[in-house]
């Protein structure tokens, strides 16, 4: 007797049993991003809940996650509370884009939208939007109930800021 050597690989093609390691790759790969998927439906499930126990007035909504980018649809009983949708969804952690979709009841303007940076208050902000920083509870009813204190913003989250009436 002695060494013999053989394609290690073949052996699954040859006799149909086992797999080949491209094959067991492409399988790990496919169960890989399956399980993926289910953590961004449930991610995304958790988001629509959220809106949802928020008491945001969205018709129909739905909310789709690929990676790091979500699509909102449904119909927003104004523009306010479609504003706070994307905030809600933007504001997420592993969230970068948000595709907004939705349709609005009762149309009225749009917002700005600012991203907090280091050192911003809501009075810092005011005064930089609407040249008095006694105005920041406008910002802070804006974006309730997502902000439940004035004082508790934090570097890179979005904010909305309405137009003074």
């Amino acid at each position: 007797m002695g060494l013999f050597s053989f394609i290690k690989n073949a052996g699954a093609k040859v006799f149909g049993i086992g797999k080949t390691d491209a094959e067991e790759a492409a399988e790990a790969a496919k169960e890989a991003t399956a399980a993926e998927l289910k953590l961004e439906e449930a991610a995304a499930r958790n988001l629509e809940e959220t809106v949802s126990s928020l008491q945001l007035k969205v018709e129909n909504l739905n909310i789709f996650i690929d990676d790091d980018s979500a699509t909102i649809t449904g119909e927003a009983y104004d523009q306010a509370t479609k504003e706070k949708v994307i905030l809600v969804v933007g504001n997420s952690n592993g969230i970068a884009t948000v595709d907004d979709q939705m349709t609005v009841e009762n149309v009225e303007p749009e917002a700005q939208f600012h991203t907090v940076a280091s050192g911003d208050t809501l009075g810092k902000i005011a005064k930089n939007y609407y040249g008095n920083a006694m105005k920041y509870p406008v910002i802070f009813e804006a974006n309730k109930p997502m902000l439940t204190d004035p004082d508790k913003i934090y570097p890179g989250q979005v904010l909305r800021i309405p137009a003074l009436d």
